[in-house]
């Protein structure tokens, strides 16, 4: 089936797909399940087989990914090899097709089109084998939903879900597919991935008459791509994958992605170096032109000038060093979702993050139950039980410590003398949830825990001394003060409060959560992680900052902060956040380590800030309330335990909870941009060196320094040297900073750098023109033969072509790092080889057959003593110039 076929069908079965929507949202629950032959138990296995044949699987296609044509395309077409195919098509119309028979030589078109071969095809095959990568590695990040079958809920993968299938929804939850609500509770979505809408929209269970046609504007539909901010609910899929309305979206935006700062940072230097190559050209172009006589040899020697400026295998290294780092950081347990943040990664120079399980063991254990003074009281415990047990929202690790400790006192059986009446869940506005419960004798009660200061503003009496009295202010202060006290100690504190109300069948809601009774507290302690302090100081190490934003009171987060090393003295809060405006907040932010009781919103307006202020901005999360800050940061990093939404907002994901681990992926991500600048500035500045020196020796030289094969024959060896680029070792010191993208310094790097092995380069013309050559052949050019002076250049571009080759690998070595080349700081081996194969086998070329047949001949022995101290002389003018260039601009690479 072709693509135009299956989009068709897509569309249709889009179309069919809402029609089911708008229908089931002015049916009834009863109606909706009817139609879908199902219940609230949910399918038995039979029918879910069937509706995935007849509905289809829950995937989005996104288009399917570029075909192997287009793959192939973007692997050989970039600027590059646009112009090695351009030199190769000219080669073939002047040394083939038009010329005269017996002179014909495809040589120069085999080289050419090797060079493209080797480039594109390395390209294809890393960028094939690094796509295969990440989509094995984005199969270990699985995301679950609740669904109800033969009478059991059950987690199951968002793609195993059908149409039909009863699903259960609580905060934080992305919705699974496109949804009928039939029994919702404070259910609030956010869908502002498909809306625009920035505030939640409040989902029902009834259902809707008429009116609105388009379906996004119903409320009691959920789709897919949206999140469960609050609240919980039972719903019915109607529509899955491609069918879905964000698979219809899906469909109108699968164009090209925009550029990721480092595609452009890439391409910034690729039209640098093309710039240079523009003005060059027209240069050795005319120069020789007008000197020689020849324009045709003229014009393809100009063009195999502009090869020489060209990096080929740019393309490749980047796709090289990209794969490399990621599959290094899934080693070092760390997934990377998109191959472009491993150098945001590198970069990050702050870093946010939530407090509890980052910082924290999370693990929490409930330490006490107390009353209002402070005692321990069984009775408090009891009450965190019922809410705790019955409730069936956001559960989180207080409430499995509640049950965990009632479990070990024997208090489990006390879930059997009360019926859940009803529930007003957790949400993150007001910080707190309740339960409705009534025991056997029919008294109704309301139990409500929370954050201690949300539970005070709605509880209007206090169990004091064992009587209830009203919440004065003196009693107030004395709750205060006690809480204070187990804040200090590292511990959270939430509040327990009840009133009793009466059942009349209603639904109950925040509204009845007012004048209730404070009867204590509980009190839990999440120790800081052991390895938290030294992954802390080996960030530091690093140049990474920390920040942490949590929505947790200032008293527990400044205890763990300092605990783990990160100044605490000075704490913004979110009521401090939301009266500053943005410059007041960008100013706080750069002396403040410590953000606590924030929103989600404002976790992101302060990424936000800090990105203003020039930050690489990297944020850790793993809540719902972290989604909106880890897409605001430059790099969001979540784990494979995050909620679903974290996850999906990711860049990066731990496989492990633990700073340590991205100490390793910060390391990782600066090691893969390491070595894609080596690559850049050490192939940029040689190739810039070369040709200015090309552009010298045509001012006096009778003939070319050097043919066009030839520059390509050598720029196909050190290209294929630059090949182990991306297994290279970098400095220690390089790692400890963290590097922004600057194309700016390629140009100084090329000026400064590249003209040194010019002088090298002259001094070897000259040698070979006044001294060598004659030596050989009895006298200078013009007082020999036509056959003596073809010998005369033959010599003269072996022996250029040599020293050429030996200054250009070597200055890989000389300019991978900013200390002593083989002493200080040495290439890995695998750079090694290759940079000593390529001299080998270059330096024996002009001995074999092939070097006759590309126009070279075999050097005398005085050679090598002129190449030796050539080279010597070579390295010690780098390593001055390296040291002069350091203290102008501050570093090398």
């Amino acid at each position: 089936m072709n693509r135009k076929t299956n989009n068709a069908l897509q569309t249709r079965g889009a179309m069919e797909a809402k029609e089911r929507l708008l229908w089931a949202s002015g049916k009834s629950q009863d109606s909706v399940l009817k139609q879908y032959a199902n219940t609230y138990d949910g399918y038995p296995g039979n029918s879910v087989r069937e509706m995935r044949v007849r509905f289809g699987e829950n995937r989005i296609t996104y288009g399917g990914g570029d075909s192997l044509g287009k793959r192939l395309a973007k692997a050989f077409l970039n600027p590059f090899t646009a112009v090695l195919l351009v030199l190769a098509v000219i080669s073939f119309i002047t040394d083939v097709a038009f010329a005269q028979p017996g002179e014909q030589d495809a040589l120069s078109v085999i080289i050419v089109l090797a060079m493209v071969a080797v480039s594109g095809t390395l390209q294809f095959v890393q960028e094939t084998r690094s796509g295969k990568a990440a989509e094995r590695l984005s199969e270990l990040v699985e995301t679950t939903t609740a669904v109800v079958r033969k009478g059991i809920e059950a987690e199951i993968p968002l793609d195993e879900v059908v149409v039909g299938d009863v699903v259960r929804l609580a905060a934080g939850d992305m919705v699974p597919a496109d949804l009928r609500v039939l029994q919702a509770k404070d259910l609030f979505v956010s869908q502002s991935s498909l809306t625009g809408e920035s505030e939640p929209v409040e989902k029902y269970g009834r259902a809707v008459r008429g009116g609105e046609t388009d379906a996004l504007q119903r409320d009691n539909l959920a789709f897919m791509g949206s999140n469960v901010v609050s609240g919980s609910a039972t719903a019915l899929v109607i529509a899955v994958g491609d069918d879905t309305v964000l698979g219809s979206l899906a469909r109108q935006i699968t164009g090209q992605k925009p550029k990721t700062s480092f595609e452009k940072g890439v391409n910034s230097v690729s039209w640098v170096l093309i710039r240079f190559m523009l003005v060059m050209v027209p240069v050795v172009l005319f120069l020789n032109g007008f000197t020689k006589g020849d324009w045709m040899q003229a014009f393809l020697f100009a063009i195999s000038v502009a090869v020489g400026l060209t990096p080929e295998m740019l393309p490749m290294i980047v796709s090289a060093n990209l794969a490399r780092g990621a599959v290094a950081m899934s080693k070092e347990k760390v997934i990377v979702k998109q191959l472009g943040a491993i150098q945001n990664f590198g970069a990050m120079d702050v870093l946010c993050t939530d407090k509890t399980g980052t910082l924290t063991q999370d693990k929490v254990v409930l330490e006490y139950s107390l009353d209002i003074h402070g005692n321990e009281d069984a009775r408090v415990l009891r009450h965190a039980f019922l809410n705790s047990y019955h409730q069936t929202g956001l559960r989180n690790l207080m409430d499995a410590a509640v049950m965990n400790h009632a479990q070990d006192v024997g208090m489990e059986e006390l879930a059997e003398d009360y019926r859940k009446v009803d529930e007003i869940p957790f949400d993150f506005n007001r910080r707190r949830m309740s339960v409705v419960v009534a025991d056997k004798k029919g008294k109704t009660q309301i139990i409500t825990k929370g954050a201690v200061e949300e539970m005070l503003a709605v509880s209007s009496y206090a169990e004091y001394k064992g009587e209830v009295i009203p919440l004065t202010e003196e009693v107030r202060q004395e709750i205060l003060g006690t809480v204070a006290g187990y804040n200090a100690d590292g511990m959270r504190v939430l509040g327990i409060a009840h009133k009793l109300s009466a059942d009349t069948g209603r639904a109950f809601s925040v509204d009845d959560e007012t004048d209730m009774v404070l009867i204590g507290y509980l009190a839990f302690l999440d120790p800081p992680k052991e390895s938290t302090a030294r992954a802390l100081k080996q960030l530091y190490q690093y140049g990474v900052g920390i920040k942490v934003l949590t929505g947790d009171n200032d008293a527990v987060t400044t205890y763990i902060c300092r605990k783990v090393g990160i100044p605490a003295k000075h704490i913004l809060l979110g009521a401090d956040v939301e009266g500053m405006d943005d410059a007041a907040l960008r100013e706080a932010a750069e002396r403040t380590h410590v953000f606590a009781k924030l929103s989600p919103q404002q976790k992101a307006r302060i990424v936000r800030v800090l990105r203003a202020s020039g930050h690489a901005v990297g944020f850790l999360g793993d809540g719902i309330n972290d989604a909106a800050a880890m897409k605001e940061a430059d790099v969001g990093i979540s784990v494979d335990t995050a909620v679903d939404v974290a996850k999906e907002s990711a860049d990066i994901i731990l496989l492990e909870k633990d700073l340590s681990v991205l100490v390793q992926g910060v390391i990782e991500g600066r090691k893969t941009y390491a070595n894609i600048i080596k690559y850049i500035k050490m192939t940029a500045s040689s190739n810039f060196g070369n040709m200015f020196s090309v552009l010298a020796a045509s001012a006096f030289l009778p003939f070319l320094p050097m043919t066009p094969v030839q520059i390509l024959l050598l720029n196909l060896i050190y290209d294929v040297s630059c090949l182990a680029v991306p297994w290279d070792n970098v400095d220690e010191d390089y790692l400890r900073v963290p590097r922004t993208w600057d194309a700016s310094s390629i140009s100084k790097f090329m000026v400064w750098i590249g003209p040194s092995s010019s002088v090298f380069d002259i001094t070897t013309y000259l040698a070979m023109y006044f001294l060598i050559c004659p030596v050989v052949f009895g006298g200078a050019y013009h007082t020999l033969g036509e056959a003596g002076q073809e010998s005369f250049a033959a010599l003269f571009h072996a022996g250029w072509f040599v020293e050429s080759l030996w200054t250009q690998t070597l200055v890989i070595h000389m300019i991978r790092t900013p200390h002593t080349p083989f002493v200080k700081s040495r290439a890995s081996w695998q750079l090694t080889l290759l940079t000593s194969i390529g001299i080998a086998v270059g330096t024996v070329i002009p001995y074999t057959i092939v070097g006759r047949e590309l126009g070279m001949m075999a050097m005398p022995g005085s050679y090598f003593i002129l190449l030796l101290f050539t080279i010597l002389a070579y390295m010690a003018l780098v390593t001055v110039l390296k040291k002069l260039f350091i203290r102008k601009y501050g570093e090398l690479l």
